[in-house]
């Protein structure tokens, strides 16, 4: 028997903002589907060359009432990036929450539109330890 990989899903409250958000990661659009008669939108995005990794946003046309309001159970997505530094910065800069500063080097958590925990880690080893980043302090959880 295998088990093979197939996507992680995130409900979210406003597909631009959310897409917006995933594109800044640097993920791409890879696949929609919009089900008019279940009510809602399914986006399949992901890392180029890594369409087989997608993370699957689910928008509820009318809403999401009764489900629960915050997302922190789900836990996170996880995405190497070639440069913590520069990738943090780049989202800061466009307004994204930093929940742990990339102190060390390595490791980073950062928080979608829709309070989903995005670890991000360094390619390869820790980079050094650089300012402002040593110096921020944790924002929530991660």
């Amino acid at each position: 028997m295998t088990i093979r990989y197939l996507h992680t899903m995130v409900r979210v409250k406003d597909l631009e903002i959310s897409k917006a958000f995933y594109e800044l990661l640097g993920l791409r659009e890879t696949r929609r589907i919009d089900n008019e008669q279940g009510r809602f939108t399914l986006v399949f995005m992901a890392p180029p060359g890594q369409e087989e990794c997608p993370v699957e946003l689910t928008y509820n046309w009318d809403g999401d009432e009764g489900l629960p309001s915050d997302s922190r159970h789900f836990g996170h997505l996880a995405y190497e990036v070639d440069d913590i530094y520069a990738k943090c910065r780049e989202l800061m800069e466009a307004g994204v929450t930093i929940n742990r500063p990339p102190r060390d080097g390595r490791m980073a958590f950062v928080r979608s539109p829709d309070n989903i925990s995005i670890e991000l880690l360094q390619k390869g080893g820790a980079k050094a330890p650089e300012e402002p980043w040593i110096s921020m302090p944790n924002i929530g959880h991660w």
